[in-house]
């Protein structure tokens, strides 16, 4: 048995688990927790390496996901279970920090968006979870990543990145960089509406791609929203802006090729049907002129983050090769502008939806 497993193995068996442990092996494909798939004699279980780089505050993080996974499971949705250490811990601290989940048997998750019908289920399931968590004070909640989507404060950091130009990158991207800085009167709206109450502060998922969504094997009806470490304080528009810029793309995230990158109107209308039609009880009225705009929003921070992060030196996302964030900050501008574009078509989709 190697090191690792050794200390896989050890931190297993530092929670309540039924039954020994028989097997542990590498599970899934997330890129920022080491997530382990650990067998017994009895079930299977769910363990994860917590990242605390990304993370640092684990303490404050894990009682974010203990308050919002009982509230859902006392509203009556199915949803993570955390198993408590033999101290009754939700996660075992030390050198490095683990937790475990209990393991959602029979369930799938998709890597992308090939089929309406699953893009509408995973916008029905983020809906509801958005409406379980409706009378959750969010204000409760620790931030994990402090201003995770105040687009000004990434535009101010995306300017003092182009103004510190530390690599002499910015004169590779002067369309890109015209693109942001043409836009800034455009950033702030949802900002605004936190602070003036027209929009409400709500419990926030924060990262609504479709893998952070189990579905059901059979049916393809979503059982289950994981992945929530993200969780904070924030506005629904961003999540659902944030799964309009992932999953209504024609392309991928760093495709090279703009002609292959499109909005797709289409996949909006499924995916609003989900989520709208889920929400249409809760949602206010200033929150329902800007579900077209949340989309646009969220692409245009993405995209800016990556041009930040490309003028820095590309010290944040990973990149597989030079130039990887400016084909990313690319494709966001494409998005962007074809989102601006489709506005009245967007509004009137989300319109019929709501009444």
């Amino acid at each position: 048995m190697t090191d690792f497993m050794k200390e896989y193995k050890s931190a297993a068996e530092s929670f309540r688990l039924q039954g020994k442990v028989t097997d542990i092996q590498p599970y899934g494909e997330g890129h920022i927790n080491l997530t382990l798939l650990v067998c017994t004699t009895e079930k299977r279980y769910i363990m994860q390496k917590m990242n605390t780089h990304v993370f640092p505050d684990p303490d404050n993080l894990m009682r974010n996901i203990c308050a919002v996974t009982e509230y859902l499971r006392a509203s009556g949705a199915e949803t993570l279970n955390v198993v408590p250490t033999l101290e009754g811990k939700p996660f075992l601290k030390g050198k490095e920090c683990y937790r475990v989940y209990d393991f959602i048997e029979n369930t799938v998750t998709y890597q992308k968006v090939t089929d309406k019908k699953v893009f509408f289920n995973s916008g029905k399931a983020f809906g509801e979870f958005q409406n379980c968590l409706a009378g959750f004070d969010a204000s409760v909640l620790t931030e994990t990543i402090p201003h995770f989507h105040d687009t000004p404060k990434r535009f101010a950091d995306f300017r003092a990145a182009l103004e510190a130009d530390a690599f002499g990158r910015a004169k590779e991207c002067r369309p890109e960089i015209d693109f942001f800085l043409s836009h800034a009167d455009t950033y702030g709206k949802v900002a605004e509406g936190l602070k003036d109450g027209s929009v409400p502060l709500r419990v926030t998922h924060n990262d609504t791609k479709l893998n952070n969504i189990l579905m059901d094997a059979e049916t393809n009806e979503a059982r289950a929203v994981i992945d929530l470490d993200t969780v904070m304080p924030g506005s629904m528009l961003y999540d659902f802006g944030d799964s309009i810029r992932f999953g209504a793309s024609t392309a991928a995230e760093d495709e090279q090729d703009l002609d292959k990158v499109h909005f797709d109107i289409s996949l909006f209308k499924a995916y609003a049907e989900g989520y709208c039609g889920a929400v249409k009880p809760k949602v206010t009225p200033r929150e329902k002129q800007l579900f077209s705009y949340g989309a646009y929003l969220m692409t245009a921070e993405c995209g800016m983050r990556f041009l930040a992060d490309y003028l820095s030196g590309d010290t944040y996302f990973a990149t597989k090769y030079p130039g990887h964030n400016l084909v990313r900050c690319r494709t966001q501008v494409r998005l962007a502008s074809e989102m601006e574009r489709s506005f009245p078509e967007m509004d009137a989709v989300v319109s019929e939806i709501l009444g």
